[in-house]
């Protein structure tokens, strides 16, 4: 069955009225939004992993080497500006900087201002993978994007960008 009616309407429609039919006090009218978000996510991720697949890279360890790579010159940083960035364990992110050493994508070297800290640097073939996977990704970003013009994708963004901001301050996330 397709996501779309003759009708215009999508999935994220028919479940709202599908709810108003069985509750019909209740507003639904936050999964017009947030349902429609999860879909779209879930909908996307499978080809945006398929382009870090096709270079030897997980999401998760993408996110290491993109992260250092838009860093600039010297392109390192301390794992834990590494995990605060990435917003993950250290556990999580040991895992992955084991995975991208062993590929030679990073090294893990003492800072020499401080020999008790670590600093996580990416690697000549790190670097030109990341910059290689994040080109296909933008890439294909861009096509996935063409069902709306330039302008609706700016307005779309621009509240996407306030509503992340407002779950950020409000502290809204999992619960």
């Amino acid at each position: 069955m397709s996501d779309k009616t003759e009708q215009g309407s999508d999935h994220i429609d028919r479940l709202r009225g599908q709810w108003q039919r069985e509750l019909p006090e209740l507003d639904t009218s936050p999964m017009a939004v947030i349902g429609r978000a999860r879909r779209i996510t879930l909908r996307l991720r499978p080809g945006i992993e398929a382009v870090f697949a096709r270079h030897g890279l997980d999401a998760g360890e993408f996110d290491v080497i993109s992260t250092l790579r838009r860093a600039g010159a010297p392109w390192r940083l301390t794992p834990t500006e590494l995990y605060r960035t990435l917003m993950i364990s250290s556990g999580g992110l040991t895992a992955r900087l084991n995975r991208l050493e062993a590929a030679g994508l990073i090294r893990r070297h003492e800072a020499e201002e401080d020999k008790r800290s670590l600093l996580v640097e990416l690697t000549e073939a790190g670097h030109a993978k990341a910059e290689a996977a994040f080109r296909e990704d933008m890439e294909l970003e861009k096509r996935l994007l063409a069902g709306l013009s330039q302008r609706e994708q700016d307005e779309l963004a621009v509240l996407l960008r306030k509503l992340a901001l407002s779950l950020e301050d409000n502290g809204a996330g999992a619960s």
